[in-house]
């Protein structure tokens, strides 16, 4: 039953997404929303002070509206967006990543990729946005100039200069797209070629202008113990410190290394563990291309062992397509595999699974052995990210449409890993290597996100550690660490996501005892949404009108 606020509140939802819509059209194109493609958004200092002020008002306005006037539901709902809006604002207000790195070249590749990789539209017309959005870039790059504080992280923005060394590339492949659909000295081709090579010049007068303010660059990136521990705190974890997630990550890299060693005497138990693991990766795909197929083969098996096993239920309609990571985001962004979710309001949403040739020069296909293909398709796809995503575009709250939890998303992805081996997929002991070898990098993950935060380790004794841990290459792990410095409490969430939905699997057997049902524990997490998990718990206990399940679904 509705109570007098409700409407009062979803107004104001509205209201703010209407807002963020508007001045964030890159989030508008990847949320389906193609009012706005043909735009970028204003990257000056100004605009992002308008933003502070907009969710000051907006967390305020919400704040003021009183719980016992609104319904169970909505008082729910209500409490998520102010989770929301408290993270936001810390990002904005604390971290300041803003002002300290210059993402331009990511937000403009963003900007085109989000349109060319996506078939919701005929290619001519997507073509025509991105040109109207190529067209846009010389100003965003003298808005961005505005942006940058006075005392920007060195490392940060060398990424970026990264970026757009090979931020042209992309723009080359939307000139080759023009020429599949248009003449070649006609007018739109004419007008793609030349707006992408005005583009190609603010991209390289950006890229003189940043080394310059390197000069005034610093190297001090990491949070700081307190301000990390706020972080933690405001990510809801179940009430945990980042000293307890530090003990946490401690213990998983040792039962994860005692995992494989056992997994390893399985195998070959005459041989050593290295060279188990050194013949397991040896046993991979001729080809990059063929590795991209074995990629999707493994996800489709994983697909129909779901179905098969009755382990989830999939939305209808969900698609998924697997490809090579864009050049732009190879080094700094997606070093090896990452998934881009279906957007929310295109009718035919569609998941994209990209995969990294290599970080650092030729294809190097033992990253790309079949035992890591099959966990890291698990991960990414079935049941992983795709099938998480799509269940959760399917919930109409447009609070829960902009609530950020790393912890169940990442969580979900590694605990789909451990649950399909559990379920009989690929679980042959090769692949329980492969699946302790990700789990021993994601422990990594969770140390290394704690203790460069806090300030206690540095990157060349991170990249060591990890490098040391996992047998990474060094420039993988180098390429991991980097993008560690500015994700504070993200790396952390995909093991510690994990321990905590199966420490809510446990309670939830014990509670329903006989009446526990895999199938319908997954599907109240997946049609739920993407919220924290600790906000899962409550609604799997009755609050906020409990869980949701499937369309059609009792």
């Amino acid at each position: 039953m509705s109570e007098p606020l409700d409407a009062r509140f979803w107004a104001l939802v509205e209201e703010h997404f209407e807002y963020l819509i508007r001045t964030m059209p890159v989030f508008a194109t990847f949320m389906g929303i193609h009012s706005e493609d043909h735009r970028l958004g204003d990257g000056s200092r100004e605009a992002v002070e308008d933003r502070i002020a907009h969710e000051r008002r907006y967390l305020a306005d919400v704040t003021a509206l009183a719980a016992d006037g609104l319904s169970e539901q909505v008082r729910f709902e209500r409490e998520l967006a102010l989770h929301t809006g408290r993270l936001q604002l810390f990002a904005l207000e604390e971290e300041r990543t803003w002002e300290r790195r210059s993402s331009a070249m990511e937000e403009i590749g963003d900007a085109v990729f989000a349109i060319l990789a996506r078939d919701f539209a005929p290619l001519s017309e997507r073509l025509e946005a991105i040109a109207a959005r190529l067209e846009a870039v010389p100003v965003a790059l003298q808005q961005h100039r505005s942006r940058l504080g006075p005392h920007p992280v060195r490392l940060w923005n060398e990424i970026d200069l990264g970026s757009a060394a090979e931020l042209p590339t992309l723009f080359d492949e939307v000139v080759a797209a023009g020429r599949s659909v248009w003449p070649e000295h006609g007018p739109a081709q004419r007008r793609l070629e030349s707006v992408a090579e005005r583009a190609k010049s603010a991209v390289d007068a950006y890229a003189g202008w940043l080394r310059g303010r390197l000069a005034d660059a610093t190297d001090d990136w990491p949070l700081g113990r307190e301000r990390y521990e706020r972080l933690v705190e405001l990510r809801a974890l179940d009430g945990v410190t980042s000293d307890e997630i530090l003990a946490i990550g401690e213990e998983q890299l040792e039962l994860n290394r005692r995992g494989r060693r056992e997994a390893a005497r399985e195998v070959d138990p005459s041989v050593s563990e290295a060279e188990v693991i050194a013949r397991i990766r040896a046993d991979h795909p001729p080809t990059f291309d063929a590795a991209l197929d074995a990629y999707r083969d493994a996800m489709f098996r994983a697909r129909r062992h779901i179905v098969e096993r009755g382990l989830a239920t999939l939305p209808p309609g969900e698609r998924l397509t697997v490809q090579a990571t864009p050049e732009y985001l190879r080094k700094a962004a997606v070093p090896f595999a990452a998934y881009f979710e279906p957007p929310r309001f295109d009718p035919q949403a569609e998941g994209i699974y990209v995969v990294t040739p290599s970080v650092d020069g030729p294809v190097s296909l033992e990253e790309h052995y079949r035992a890591s293909i099959s966990n890291t398709s698990v991960h990414e796809a079935y049941p992983g990210h795709h099938l998480q995503l799509s269940a959760a575009n399917t919930h109409p709250s447009l609070v829960r449409a902009l609530v950020d939890a790393p912890e169940f998303v990442e969580g979900w992805g590694m605990y789909s890993e451990q649950m399909m081996r559990e379920q009989g997929f690929d679980a042959g002991p090769e692949f329980m290597v492969a699946l302790y070898t990700d789990a021993i990098w994601r422990s990594c993950r969770i140390v290394l996100d704690v203790r460069m935060h806090r300030g206690e380790l540095s990157i060349d004794e991170a990249t060591d550690f990890l490098a040391a841990q996992t047998g990474f290459a060094r420039a993988q792990a180098q390429a991991e660490v980097f993008r560690y410095t500015y994700t504070p409490t993200y790396q952390l969430s995909y093991l510690l996501g994990k321990v905590l939905l199966l420490r809510l699997r446990d309670e939830e057997r014990r509670r329903l005892g006989d009446a526990f049902s895999l199938r319908r524990f997954h599907d109240q997490l997946l049609y739920s949404g993407g919220i924290p998990i600790s906000y899962h718990r409550r609604l799997l206990r009755g609050e906020g009108g409990g869980p949701t399940l499937p369309p059609g679904d009792a």
